[in-house]
């Protein structure tokens, strides 16, 4: 007997660029995506579908709130949902009677748990909370990319354990069906791969067309706020063609290994005869620059960077569409609930997402005519406010001149349009701000990053805290080494910097230019 609701599989992957996808036609990536390309056929691919928060912990926030961050004020990887915020997992148990695959709060599921009380290292939370001081220093450190040789299958470990439990569950799930058991079960399963560092093996790096893969146009002039994220980033490792080369390559190998490790979890549906009644979604927290615009990791608003995939395939689901409606991270929380046979009015507040079930059952009609997305953490001066509408991407920059891009004729987001089309840069301006206040939601950050920095420094000097040092180290931190170890070459003027912006000024503080 099946459910009178689906059983539902959420992968969420690390980093993975949303053109990454051998269904799309690069030549470089034929072989390096099976699994997704075979789901996207026989389910729905939304080719525009854009992360409302290009890093970790504020984009699964997005998430699982249903809201975006200037609401939830998940502002970096530090900073998570209020304790106590009802997560989409809460609601799928409590109004919908789902099985979960996680016993221990949070109750998520398999992988990590998405930092939702916050998290993550010093030195991000340092960068994050001061970056609007324009401290023009190095603050992160990527290895040189690696191909062990010989390396075998199965290079990322921990992905193929997490498969392995997801499939442990899936298994469980299938007994429990053939004694009858009606209650769904809702599996969400978070994979780590192809988040840098990158490193691979030869097996997977022989999926890839090396010798079609395209290397990114230079620059034809670097924004204020790029040439700090590059200093940030600190790529160490060159950027002659062979170099970027190789760099994307093995990005693009650790792509096909994530496509393996769903994969087994894919087959496993259907071996244990749950796919009749199962709707498995694929997407992913944010991109990966990937040598675009001479960068890596994510942190702008790059179609590298915020662009995603959102693959769905299941019962009640069109085989082989493409859908190209603009759809977001927020909306995968109302899209649950719909499918999942819960009102979205019994959500007790305010929901920025809209469900996809009407754009997957054939009615377009109302759906929204824009992505957006915003951006607040580390490596960035400033914060960054982005609305994509038809071929225009336009990002606000409070402190700092604008970008507006034309995306059918600059696909790679080299040309800068604000100055020649001054008519969609205003229009697109005012569209974005009918969304977002950006100018106060921008303040309102600065807010938070001076605050938690006096108070996590103030605490630090009375005692001393953990740090992780490149090098594998970790020992016990007092403020000036934890300052020492997050921007290379702190010196007394950055203090002094440092000061005057706690203080309400700065190079990047929104009442003054840079």
């Amino acid at each position: 007997m099946e459910s009178t609701h689906p059983n539902i599989i959420l992968i969420m992957v690390e980093s993975w660029d949303g053109r990454i996808m051998g269904c799309l036609g690069n030549p470089a990536l034929k072989d390096v995506t099976p699994n997704i390309d075979a789901l996207a056929r026989n389910g729905a691919n939304f080719s525009n579908n854009y992360t409302s928060h290009p890093i970790c912990c504020p984009a699964r926030a997005n998430m699982w709130s249903g809201q975006y961050t200037f609401r939830c004020k998940s502002w970096n990887n530090h900073k998570g949902l209020e304790p106590g915020t009802p997560i989409l997992p809460d609601l799928l148990v409590s109004r919908g009677g789902y099985r979960l695959a996680a016993r221990r709060k949070p109750r998520i599921g398999i992988g990590k748990h998405d930092y939702l009380s916050g998290g993550h290292s010093q030195q991000n939370r340092v960068t994050a909370w001061t970056g609007c001081a324009n401290i023009q220093l190095p603050s992160y450190m990527q290895k040189e990319p690696m191909v062990k040789r010989n390396g075998g299958e199965k290079y990322h470990e921990k992905d193929w354990h997490r498969a392995k439990k997801a499939i442990k569950f899936l298994k469980k799930q299938a007994r429990r069906q053939e004694k009858g058991k009606t209650d769904p079960f809702f599996l969400y399963l978070s994979l780590t791969t192809p988040h840098p560092r990158f490193r691979t093996s030869d097996h997977w790096l022989s999926k890839v067309n090396v010798d079609a893969i395209q290397i990114p146009p230079r620059d034809e002039e670097v924004h204020p706020v790029f040439q700090y994220q590059r200093i940030s980033k600190d790529w160490r490792h060159g950027f002659s063609p062979q170099a970027v080369r190789n760099t994307r390559a093995i990005y693009y190998a650790m792509v096909a290994e994530t496509d393996a490790v769903m994969g087994t979890v894919i087959d496993a549906v259907v071996g244990l005869g749950l796919e009749e009644n199962t709707i498995i979604i694929i997407t992913a927290d944010h991109g990966e620059n990937n040598m675009e615009h001479r960068l890596f990791y994510k942190m702008n608003m790059y179609e590298s960077a915020s662009r995603v995939p959102l693959v769905i395939a299941g019962p009640g689901v069109k085989r082989g569409q493409v859908c190209n409606q603009f759809t977001s991270t927020v909306d995968l929380y109302p899209t649950i609930l719909d499918m999942a046979g819960i009102p979205v009015q019994e959500v007790p507040r305010v929901l920025d997402g809209l469900s996809i079930v009407p754009i997957i059952n054939g009615n377009h009609d109302q759906w929204r005519d824009h992505a957006f997305s915003m951006y607040t953490g580390t490596a960035a001066n400033t914060s960054m406010f982005m609305i994509r509408s038809g071929k225009w991407k336009y990002i606000a920059y409070p402190g700092f001149k604008p970008q507006l891009f034309n995306l059918e004729s600059d696909p790679w987001e080299i040309h800068d349009l604000t100055s020649s089309s001054g008519d969609i840069t205003k229009e697109l301006d005012e569209k974005l701000r009918c969304i977002v206040d950006y100018d106060q939601v921008h303040r309102e950050w600065q807010a938070y990053c001076r605050k938690g920095f006096i108070e996590w420094r103030e605490a630090v000097r009375e005692k001393p805290v953990r740090l992780f040092e490149y090098g594998a180290r970790i020992l016990k931190a007092d403020y000036e080494h934890v300052m020492k170890n997050t921007y290379k070459g702190w010196a007394p003027e950055h203090s002094t910097q440092l000061e005057r912006w706690l203080q309400g000024a700065g190079p990047a503080s929104n009442d003054e230019e840079p």
